[in-house]
């Protein structure tokens, strides 16, 4: 299947990637995060960062599921779908509900924001622009094949990627913009009051990628999401995964949060992840 390219080049990036970086915990935070609002929206950044009822959702257990592709063999489609089948009752959509029953599953032409949601692992593995665009591709293509759908998982991975090496939050909206055509030129202030609740990549990556832009520091920018008042544990999950990757790794009270909450083998995949990626190697320029 075709890979979407955007754009004619790699953009430039700066050196000197950041040591010592705890990796994935960010989108993980965001889902459980924001687990509480899905049903009940809200339109304010003030609110308990850990809702008493807060929990994991199918956000997480499929950001698993494609850092354990990259651990394993790069299946995502197996990961995906055991992972899945694992944790029926994650709160899957419909027709992902119905991927997951088949017994070969096929891709279903979804635009939806499930791509991009999962995809986060993928910002943080690979070296490359090429490399992180293709395998963005790949991991959405499992079930998200439309268009829509690619460009939303590998709008949220190139973000990433451009998080945690450039560190340049200009260089950031451009190559989005030039590469995908989101409309970045709005603020949270602009968007808050008439969003709403949107399942499509289209209506959520923008818009989790201005709650990062907008902020200036993790929780910040997970609030920001949040306070959109709409499919919040995926904004945020999508935000929060980018502002992990520009601002560094969560402060502890976070990481304790997020283990207290996941089974013992999501948290142990998780803790695979961070430890095979979440330390550089050296600081050569990517």
């Amino acid at each position: 299947m075709a890979i979407q390219r955007i754009g004619k080049k790699p953009c430039p990036l700066k050196s000197g990637v950041r040591q010592g970086m705890k990796y994935m915990i960010g989108a993980i935070a965001g889902d459980i995060i924001g687990s509480v609002y899905e049903q009940y929206p809200i339109k304010t950044k003030a609110f308990p960062l850990f809702h008493p009822k807060c929990c994991f959702t199918d956000d997480t257990v499929l950001t698993v599921a494609i850092a354990k592709a990259i651990l394993d063999d790069r299946n995502y489609l197996k990961a995906v779908w055991e992972s899945g089948r694992k944790y029926p009752h994650a709160g899957y959509g419909g027709a992902f509900i119905h991927w997951l029953q088949s017994i070969e599953p096929e891709p279903y032409n979804s635009w939806g924001n499930g791509s991009a949601m999962r995809v986060s692992p993928v910002g943080f593995a690979f070296d490359t622009v090429d490399t992180v665009l293709q395998e963005a591709a790949r991991s959405a293509e499992i079930s998200h094949n439309h268009p829509e759908g690619v460009k939303g998982a590998q709008a949220t991975a190139l973000s990433i990627y451009l998080g945690r090496t450039a560190r340049d939050k200009t260089l950031i909206r451009r190559e989005v913009v030039h590469r995908f055509g989101y409309d970045l030129d709005r603020t949270v202030e602009d968007i808050r009051p008439s969003y709403a609740f949107d399942v499509s990549c289209q209506g959520t990556v923008p818009e989790a990628i201005i709650a990062f832009l907008d902020s200036d520091s993790y929780e910040d920018a997970v609030r920001n999401a949040i306070s959109l008042g709409g499919d919040s544990d995926t904004l945020a999950c999508i935000t929060g995964g980018i502002a992990e990757a520009y601002y560094g790794p969560v402060v502890p009270r976070i990481l304790k949060k997020v283990k207290e909450c996941l089974t013992g083998d999501l948290w142990q995949i998780t803790e695979q992840f961070c430890q095979k990626y979440g330390i550089e190697k050296s600081n050569k320029s990517t």
